[in-house]
């Protein structure tokens, strides 16, 4: 369906603005495409009660300003070689989180569609061999939170994972394991029903009403949506200036009701991380949460309710929307999100979030037990550089050991950690803290606390070769590794000559979705070794 732009004035419902603009773009946009450019003020919202409509000429200038330039202006600065069809840019956020790739957050993973690209047995233009097929064994010897083995498993493909935190396999193991959901759901509810009547304080919740009525009062006369996020889009505000204002204001209602209830916030130690990152009334039902959570007997049901937990814990920090993934001071006071553009408060329960989550999850592991086929898997918690993948996979599962000895492992796909970006470990501290597990920090490759310096490089050339070389010992002969990185340092090349490898081929795509605030443009390179 093609609409003429006939004036400034002509309205297009949803559904007309998603035929026009797939036209325009040569590529399927849908209703949810549309509302996200009207919810975060890219185009102006017209007519109410369900009826909304765009105009078609802010449409049309969106997208030849910002996303039909976009292309150009990143080939401009990455280079000509940017793979523009791997941005995969057509995805909503619902695609790339699908299943149980959301259960639970990891900084640094990569969505399951590039795994699936390379993994599959589609050819194109870029791809034009297939490396892996039903039946294969591939093996990520950086498993991080199980993307590689999940889309693997969905594929047919008997899948390996290696990481040296307990933590990440603890994540990667909740996602495949196979589950009676009869028995979860049970659960679930169980510990759902326990949290609503556990109460610390009978002042929280009308201390939160009264504070949720003020602020909700508060930011439709200040910050209307999608109003003032247009203008901010449009320049028409100084974003900073305002934001320091109005916090302001809003800090003295805040105060006067924390006086009023006699809120205890913050708790009395400050040794670990629960004690610092979190408000007094949270901890308290995290505490009671793990608990009851202890008690149950089903060792599957008893790791999922553990990972909803930990999910909803790293909600519930002490700590600004935006500052979820780098934490900075801990935050018990209203304050202005970057993030919603708007003033926001801190969490003084974590019953909505743990409801929310674990219900969210149920669905989620529901979907996937839909896609899976019988297909093998390992996580193996241990270093990568020296680990024995076929006696720790012998120990576990006989059968999956027997078809290691026959026909090895066929290839590799992974992402390795990136020079100084990372603190594995340090990213998930409230879960080490909350399950006891042992940290193994000073293992870790490329780590942030060891920086980017000559000395950080060295460290990691030697790490990752080191990986690639012991995980040729259970390789086939014909492998085929692929290696996700960002090699600005063009340390790809001494690693593969060191592990006995050439690279092959190079596949280098941008980078649209990043969480950060720094939104310049960003490449990273899919490296393809094999035997040299």
């Amino acid at each position: 369906m093609e609409i003429a732009l006939a004036s400034d004035r002509q309205l297009l419902t949803l559904k007309e603005a998603c035929d026009w603009a797939s036209s325009f773009l040569g590529r399927n946009i849908n209703e949810s495409n549309i509302s996200y450019l009207i919810q975060y003020g890219k185009v102006r919202k017209y007519g109410e009660n369900g009826a909304t409509q765009v105009n078609a000429v802010d449409l049309k200038q969106y997208y030849q300003s910002f996303n039909g330039q976009r292309e150009i202006e990143w080939k401009k600065k990455l280079g000509n070689d940017l793979n523009w069809g791997l941005s995969f840019d057509n995805l909503r956020e619902k695609d790339t989180t699908k299943h149980v790739h959301r259960l639970h957050p990891y900084k640094g993973k990569f969505i399951p569609q590039l795994v699936e690209y390379f993994i599959d047995s589609h050819t194109d233009d870029f791809k034009q061999a297939i490396f892996f097929k039903k039946g294969d064994i591939i093996l990520d010897p950086f498993a991080g939170s199980g993307t590689t083995l999940v889309q693997a498993n969905e594929l047919g493909i008997h899948a390996i994972g290696v990481d040296i935190s307990r933590f990440n396999c603890m994540i990667t193991d909740t996602k495949l394991l196979d589950y009676d959901l009869g028995s979860l759901v049970k659960e679930v509810n169980k510990i759902n029903l326990a949290m609503t009547k556990f109460e610390t304080d009978g002042k929280i919740e009308k201390f939160e009403k009264e504070l949720y009525l003020a602020l909700a009062k508060f930011n439709t006369v200040n910050f209307p949506s999608p109003e003032f996020k247009r203008k901010i889009y449009k320049r028409e505000i100084d974003e900073n200036k305002y934001a320091i204002e109005k916090e302001k204001e809003f800090l003295d209602v805040y105060k006067k009701l924390v006086a009023k209830y006699k809120m205890e916030l913050g708790q009395k130690d400050n040794k670990t991380f629960l004690d610092k990152w979190y408000i007094q009334n949270v901890r308290k039902e995290i505490d009671f949460a793990f608990d009851q959570i202890k008690k149950i007997k089903d060792e599957k049901n008893k790791r999922v309710l553990a990972i909803i937990l930990s999910r909803t814990i790293r909600s519930c920090r002490a700590t600004t929307h935006s500052d979820l993934a780098t934490l900075k001071e801990p935050q018990i006071t209203t304050y202005y999100c970057w993030k919603h553009k708007k003033i926001c408060k801190p969490l003084f329960s974590i019953k909505y979030w743990f409801d929310r989550y674990a219900n969210d999850t149920v669905v989620r592991i529901r979907e996937f037990q839909k896609l899976k086929n019988g297909a093998h898997w390992a996580s193996i918690t241990g270093d990568s550089r020296t680990v024995d993948i076929a006696e720790e996979i012998k120990s576990r599962n006989k059968n999956f050991y027997k078809l290691i000895k026959k026909q090895k492992i066929k290839g590799i796909f992974s992402s390795p950690p990136y020079v100084g970006q990372i603190d594995y470990h340090e990213q998930h501290a409230y879960a080490y803290d909350l399950f006891g597990f042992e940290r193994k920090d000073e293992l870790e490759i490329g780590p942030l606390y060891k920086g980017q310096g000559l000395e950080a490089k060295k460290f990691y050339v030697e790490g990752i070769s080191q990986v690639l070389l012991n995980a040729k010992k259970f390789l086939a002969d014909n492998f085929n590794v692929f290696l996700v990185a960002n090699d600005k340092w063009n340390l790809y090349q001494q690693i593969a000559e060191k592990a006995g490898m050439q690279i092959v081929n190079q596949f280098k795509r941008p980078v649209l979705n990043r969480t950060e605030r720094d939104k310049n443009p960003y490449s990273e390179i899919i490296f393809h070794l094999q035997n040299s």
